[in-house]
């Protein structure tokens, strides 16, 4: 038997910006968490058209626990590592993906999938950060996730509608405590951390108390403002700074409250997109990019973690995600949204090409595969290539920062750029000059 490499049997583990000093005097200030209020700011036209047209977004299908390569994007038809699933064609002249994607199967000519990934960590926590944040950690310092850099690089502080959105099922954290909540933006400061809905995080308490009066909630933001402020100021404090950016953040959420209302979507969106949570918080992202988010990480607690009856397990969570991903992009396209959108699906690693006792798949960071379509990405591309078995990365290796680059560059940022941090050692974007995979960009 073939030595089995680095992996891991266990888990251990519009016109005119709307500006926000504006949004103050009125409907934020005065505590306007009404639908009425929101659909008054986004029926303006200009306001709406402006938030689409504010710049590059980004859809992170964050797929937690890694998904396997075979039974998706780089099938292995009539070898011992292919498992029950045939292999079938796509509308791109002799690529093939898992049957159990046939949606996806109909539109690769809008994907790029890179079937070349190889990474290191091979456990959950570790995998998740590196492929969130883009490169290993270096006490004490936090680098900060994806979302934060994208928020701060192409969001709009000024929007009342949060830069930086985590949907995700079980927002107190699954057993690996994942996406518990931690020090998300790192360095960039708290106001480009991310605003957590989903499970029992549905943002509750936003609506003004009725013994309150909207002039009385006014008078007493302003107060509460200036005093935060003249503290913020007479101390240079960060923290101040930090707490004044969460109230902020609050009165905007107020008045964009109904986006994170599943039941204010049409139902036959609802209905195409697929009755589970992974299927409901993407057409959420959908529905958020539309109105002036930047950047929408949709998780899924951690499914993909197939350690024991891989094939039944995926045959069930597959389709959900080819049937989510046509749906997302096929809606970014119809609306003039994909060329501005970027969509990626990955998790933090892939699949042993082997079973265990139990018929799971293990952790198998050595290769793997992961797509992405829309902004900056040329579709109908298939980069690098696993061999016969899918044990080995054979034809363009792609490795985190490289993935980062690539990203990064598909939105229009400088991925070698240095971080302003005065009196802290050097940091960049991504890491060791590392370049972008350019047959996937346009």
């Amino acid at each position: 038997m073939n030595q089995r490499p680095n992996t891991s049997s266990t888990c251990g583990s519009p016109e005119h910006a709307v500006h926000r000093r504006l949004f103050l005097q009125g409907s934020m200030a005065a505590g306007a968490a009404s639908v009425a209020s929101f659909n008054g700011l986004f029926s303006i036209p200009a306001a709406a058209e402006q938030a689409k047209r504010q710049g590059k977004k980004c859809i992170l299908l964050w797929l937690c626990g890694a998904p396997s390569q075979f039974e998706t994007w780089d099938p292995k038809p009539g070898t011992s590592t292919s498992g029950p699933f045939r292999a079938i064609p796509t509308n791109l002249p002799g690529i093939h993906i898992s049957q159990l994607m046939p949606r996806c199967a109909t539109i690769m000519d809008k994907l790029a999938v890179i079937r070349s990934m190889k990474t290191e960590p091979s456990e959950h926590f570790q995998g998740i950060d590196v492929l969130t944040r883009g490169d290993k950690p270096r006490p004490p310092f936090t680098r900060p996730i994806l979302g934060s850099v994208i928020a701060q690089q192409l969001g709009d502080l000024d929007s009342p509608v949060p830069q930086f959105v985590l949907l995700d099922p079980c927002p107190e954290g699954n057993e690996f405590k994942a996406f518990k909540s931690g020090n998300w933006a790192g360095w960039l400061g708290a106001e480009y951390g991310p605003v957590r809905a989903g499970g029992k995080y549905s943002i509750p308490n936003l609506g003004r108390l009725d013994s309150i009066s909207e002039l009385d909630h006014q008078d007493r933001e302003t107060l509460r403002a200036f005093l935060s402020r003249k503290y913020e100021n007479d101390r240079r404090s960060e923290a101040a700074s930090s707490h004044n950016a969460a109230f902020q953040r609050v009165a905007g959420l107020m008045s964009c409250a109904p986006l994170f209302d599943l039941d204010q979507l049409p139902p036959a969106d609802r209905e195409r997109y697929g009755p589970g949570a992974f299927a409901q918080h993407a057409l959420q992202a959908r529905h958020l990019i539309e109105n002036g988010s930047t950047f929408v990480m949709v998780a899924n607690g951690m499914p993909w973690d197939n350690h024991v009856f891989q094939h039944e397990m995926h045959q069930m969570l597959v389709p959900e995600l080819d049937n989510v991903l046509f749906q997302l992009i096929t809606d970014l396209e119809d609306r003039g949204l994909l060329e501005d959108t970027l969509v990626i699906a990955m998790g933090e690693f892939g699949r042993t090409p082997w079973l265990n006792e139990a018929r799971g798949r293990d952790h198998y960071p050595n290769a793997w595969s992961m797509a992405m379509s829309g902004a900056g990405i040329r579709g109908g591309v298939v980069h690098g290539a696993t061999d016969k078995l899918g044990r080995n990365v054979v034809e363009g290796h792609t490795d985190n920062r490289q993935l980062f680059a690539t990203i990064f560059r598909a939105l229009g940022i400088e991925p070698d750029q240095e971080y302003d941090l005065p009196g802290l050692p050097t940091f960049r974007r991504v890491e060791e000059d590392a370049q972008a995979v350019e047959e996937v960009l346009l």
